[in-house]
């Protein structure tokens, strides 16, 4: 896998990434860059360490399984070297012996298969404890009437009041404010918001189920938000 070793711009936060799955870290790479963080990306233990003696990072999103050797000692040795170093590991991996394994000495860990906002989420909030605010990349908020969506926080907020949405609640309502009043069909849904890819999955119930999360959350605070195509998708409320 190709390093990126070029020094971070600006005052955003860098993350290195060390993930031996191409496909997988492309879409990590593409992500974090589109949410403002700047990416050094490795395949390798010895890839990161090198990428990380020449550039502090302020996060490392590790996979625990790499090709020369464990993401775990990798981050035993970057926080050795940096202890300041927010660390969040990737695994497939989900015994809670390997669990508290991780969390010995790291910030947090994700599970594979992941939900690619709650991977943004995760690293967002531990960089939130550990760096100053200047560092994590500022977006400017969603809004579709009285409804806010914070892009730097992961926060919602309707009629100025705080609404607690599970990361893959928030992702759901931001692909639909995305969208603004039209309708998205269902498909679309799970594509964007499960990455499921194939036809049979527009049989699952999960859109629908998250959709009632989502109202039972937002209609005790204004007027129904949520509209319902019958078999073709769903929308926001035209304003």
């Amino acid at each position: 896998m190709t390093v990126n070793g070029t020094e971070p711009a600006g005052d955003t936060a860098t993350v290195l990434l060390v993930e031996d799955e191409p496909s997988i870290a492309d879409v990590l790479a593409i992500a974090l860059r589109y949410h403002r963080f700047q990416v050094m990306a490795a395949g390798t233990v010895r890839q990161a360490l090198a990428l990380a003696e020449r550039t502090r990072p302020d996060a490392a999103l590790l996979d625990i399984m790499l090709p020369d050797g464990d993401g775990r000692a990798l981050g035993r040795e970057l926080r050795a070297r940096q202890p300041d170093l927010a660390l969040v590991f990737v695994t497939a991996r989900d015994a809670p012996a390997e669990v508290v394994g991780a969390l010995g000495f790291g910030d947090d860990y994700i599970t594979k298969p992941f939900n690619i906002d709650e991977v943004i989420a995760r690293i967002t909030a531990v960089l939130r404890r550990t760096r100053p605010a200047d560092v994590l990349p500022q977006r400017p908020p969603l809004r579709y009437g009285d409804l806010e969506l914070d892009e730097t926080t992961y926060t919602a907020h309707r009629a100025g009041r705080a609404v607690q949405l599970t990361p893959t609640e928030y992702a759901l309502l931001r692909f639909l404010v995305r969208n603004g009043g039209r309708i998205v069909p269902k498909e679309q849904l799970l594509r964007h918001v499960w990455q499921f890819e194939h036809a049979a999955t527009a049989e699952s119930t999960v859109v629908e189920t998250y959709v009632s999360y989502l109202r039972r959350k937002l209609d005790t605070l204004g007027p129904p938000l949520i509209t319902t195509r019958r078999g073709v998708g769903y929308g926001l409320a035209a304003l």
